[in-house]
């Protein structure tokens, strides 16, 4: 899914956010997220590939793929609640860097300036998600009516 990246960051902000985060590695099928867990972080892939995954009925349908420098879990981190995805590796070797919510919280209260640039990141990625799923919802219909 193209622009999943926190674009308007600058390098220093980059520099703090990267002295509260883990690095943690994981192999191919294991989950980063769980959907349904609570989410009390951010997670940014540094390495290798993920994909986004919904519980069917029986089954997962992939919704999106993330690569480095892609964030997931924000939407759990905006809500302040529970992952509504799966987030699973993709390749034998995926590395992601982890933020705890409760420490990039505290990065926000104490530079403001990174908190917007972060939050103007996060509009901009989920304003392109809209766009992707009015497309498709659109392309969908168009596809239904075509059979009645």
């Amino acid at each position: 899914m193209p622009g999943n990246r926190l674009q308007y960051l600058t390098q220093n902000d980059w520099v703090i956010i990267g002295a509260k985060a883990s690095r943690h590695a994981f192999k191919l099928g294991e989950e980063i997220i769980r959907e349904g867990e609570s989410g009390e972080a951010i997670f940014i892939i540094r390495r290798g590939e993920a994909t986004v995954e919904l519980a069917g009925t029986g089954a997962r349908a992939i919704v999106a793929h993330l690569g480095p420098e892609d964030i997931c879990g924000e939407m759990a981190f905006l809500e302040q609640g529970r992952s509504t995805a799966a987030v699973v590796a993709a390749e034998e070797r995926v590395e992601v860097d982890s933020v705890p919510s409760s420490e990039l919280r505290a990065i926000f209260e104490a530079f403001p300036g990174l908190a917007s640039r972060f939050f103007m990141s996060l509009a901009v990625i989920l304003a392109k998600r809209l766009q992707i799923t009015s497309r498709e919802l659109a392309r969908e219909m168009a596809l239904r009516d075509r059979k009645e």
